[in-house]
């Protein structure tokens, strides 16, 4: 069984500053050791439910973040950037039996996270379909185009809350719940306890019970912070300004959303 795993830090356990998540702050090295664990405990729970080629893309700030020889001798690590349209997923092809996502975060316009965004902190909100988008939407679309289900989730309570709405035979686990610039988290040894268990039922799950849906015509709104944002990126082909601040983006293929996105968010 095949399993792409994408690693973020903004939903590990007990995370609440962006310090926290900074290579060459204080904090950093005890949540970079945390998120490598909580990864850990997902490839350990896969393993055990029969999972024998588990590829992990470390998917946050310079993508050099895990730390390599804390997690299982038999996966195999994607470092660093794959220069590609599917950023957080680069690296996964069709075929794989599922995809894990774990520390990840909720989105900008959701108050479920003090770290809450979108891809960077130039924007106020993106929405596809009217649905305000975490990263987690933009990569479980990505996994659905490649018909790939989503297994597990782990994170924040405000995004395990969202995956839960768009399909609740999703795994996931809430590590931690926002509250205004603070978080409250459960302890990380019991994170990464309920992340084994849920990965090994996460593996036994019906493939197709897994799948994020895949809309037939896609419709993206990107709200950004500055308005010579919104100015700029309706340069892109397809792209219409529709505020100072706001821009729209129609396609039927997510190929082509991706390629927006990556040239313009």
């Amino acid at each position: 069984m095949k399993l792409f795993i994408s690693a973020d830090i903004e939903g590990t356990t007990g995370i609440a500053l962006w310090d926290e998540t900074e290579n060459g702050h204080s904090r950093y090295p005890y949540f970079a050791e945390q998120m490598t664990k909580e990864v850990k405990a997902a490839c350990e729970g896969a393993m055990a439910a029969g999972a024998d080629d588990i590829l992990i893309k470390d998917a946050h700030d310079s993508a050099c973040n895990l730390i390599p020889s804390l997690l299982p001798e038999d996966i195999r690590l994607f470092r660093g950037w794959g220069s590609d349209v599917f950023s957080m997923m680069s690296g996964l092809e069709p075929g794989y039996d599922g995809v894990f996502f774990t520390g990840y975060h909720s989105a900008a316009g959701m108050d479920t996270n003090p770290l809450s965004h979108t891809m960077n902190l130039n924007n106020n909100s993106v929405r596809i379909n009217g649905i305000i988008a975490p990263e987690l939407m933009i990569n479980s679309l990505t996994a659905a185009y490649m018909g790939v289900p989503v297994r597990l989730v782990t994170g924040d309570k405000g995004v395990c809350d969202w995956m839960k709405r768009m399909n609740p035979n999703i795994e996931t686990v809430a590590v931690s719940e926002g509250r205004g610039s603070g978080s409250i988290s459960i302890h990380p040894n019991k994170a990464l306890r309920l992340i084994r268990e849920a990965a090994e039922r996460a593996m036994h799950k019906d493939a197709k019970d897994c799948m994020f849906p895949l809309p037939e015509h896609f419709r993206v709104e990107i709200n950004f912070k500055k308005h010579p944002s919104a100015r700029s990126a309706a340069a892109y082909p397809g792209v219409k300004q529709t505020g100072p601040y706001s821009v729209a983006y129609e396609a039927d293929d997510y190929m082509d959303v991706l390629k927006m996105l990556d040239f313009v968010l």
